[in-house]
C-alpha cells in the first residue's frame, strides 16, 4: 500500500529532524525528505521544500503548524 509523506495542510507536530534524503521516485521530479522525531518519541517521514531541505542539519527543530508549511525552529 502507497503511504504518502505529503505534509498535510491541518496536520500539526513539532519535532528534531534525523535524516535528511531525497530521491526521483518518478524518474522525473526531485523530492525532499526528512525524518522527524516527534515529542513522543514517534519517528515520521515527511516531504518538504527544496529550500527548506538546503537551510536544515540533522538534530534542527521543525514546527508545523495547522495551516502552515514546516519552518526551522
Amino acid at each position: 500500500m502507497f503511504t504518502s509523506h505529503k505534509v498535510g495542510r491541518d496536520d500539526s507536530w513539532e519535532g528534531t529532524v534525523v535524516t535528511k534524503s531525497r530521491g526521483m521516485l518518478d524518474g522525473a521530479n526531485m523530492y525532499h525528505f526528512v525524518e522527524v522525531r516527534l515529542a513522543d518519541g514517534e519517528v515520521r517521514k515527511v516531504r518538504i521544500s527544496r529550500r527548506l531541505w538546503k537551510s536544515i542539519e540533522v538534530d534542527d527543530r521543525l514546527v508545523k503548524r495547522p495551516g502552515a508549511g514546516p519552518v526551522r525552529e
